[in-house]
């Protein structure tokens, strides 16, 4: 099995943690949790900041005393736009489930002058990307220009079955600015109906990187470097959950030269 491809170690409780250590880079962290109502998740931010995703389910959430209050609204990540709280550097945080919760947990270094604060659904638009097989549905959750975090960027992306997503190709590990940006980049992927699978490939322009994925349902894979593009299967729709940090909080990505004219209406 490719060492990118990451599989849910349980069926409950911490299914996946993922450290710049685990996954021998500097910047991105992910966990994911699943609760059943009743249940209690938290921890401490350190000198890292986080953004909790309700993926699905509802939950008290509270940071350093601060409570926030039940939030959550969707049960499955494939319908509306999710809760978030953004937990700044030195922080604590809790988050009491009252229902059955998949709550993302998605850190990168952290800086000074930030607040908590909740990140409800609408925040940003969810928007359409792409045209015809290419089509997919994109709703940022962190971008670049709110200016409300050091380094994290995270964003969620619902492509239908049969089509494909993060394509035409795309790269971001050239700390290269005002061209690219450098972004470790972690993917966690979910499948509707659960059974499913999808394909991602990650791979660099000299193929000495050159893996392709069947990712299931709680799979994460690892974007360290490369060109990293998703198709999701007929019959089967793809949810991933992106997120991104590097030395700037910047998306700026290089495409795949040869597959530029694509590029054309899509």
């Amino acid at each position: 099995m490719s060492k990118l491809l990451v599989k849910p170690k349980a069926q409950s409780g911490l299914m996946q943690e993922i450290t710049p250590e685990s996954a021998g880079w500097t910047y991105v962290g992910f966990a994911l949790n699943r609760l059943k109502a009743g249940e209690t998740v938290g921890g401490e931010a350190g000198d890292k900041e986080l953004c909790l995703v309700l993926v699905c389910g509802k939950a008290q959430i509270t940071v350093d005393g601060e409570d926030f209050g039940e939030l959550g609204e969707r049960m499955t990540p494939f319908e509306g736009q999710p809760y978030a709280v953004y937990v700044p550097k030195g922080s604590s945080w809790r988050a009491d489930a009252t229902t059955g919760l998949d709550l993302a947990v998605c850190s990168a270094p952290g800086g000074e002058g930030f607040k908590a604060k909740v990140i409800r659904p609408g925040t940003h638009p969810q928007m359409t990307r792409g045209k015809g097989t290419n089509t997919r549905y994109v709703t940022n959750i962190m971008p670049e220009d709110d200016g409300s975090a050091q380094s994290l960027l995270v964003v969620e992306v619902i492509t239908p079955g049969g089509h494909t997503s993060s394509y035409p190709p795309h790269k971001h590990d050239q700390d290269n600015l005002p061209a690219e940006s450098y972004l470790e980049e972690t993917y966690y992927h979910r499948l509707n109906p659960p059974q499913g699978f999808a394909m991602q490939r990650v791979y660099t322009d000299d193929r000495s990187l050159d893996e392709t994925m069947s990712v299931e349902d709680g799979d994460v894979t690892l974007v360290p470097k490369g060109y990293h593009p998703v198709a999701a299967v007929h019959g089967y729709d793809s949810y991933y959950l992106n997120v991104m940090a590097g030395p700037k909080r910047i998306w700026k990505f290089h495409n795949a030269k040869e597959h530029e004219w694509l590029f054309t209406g899509v």
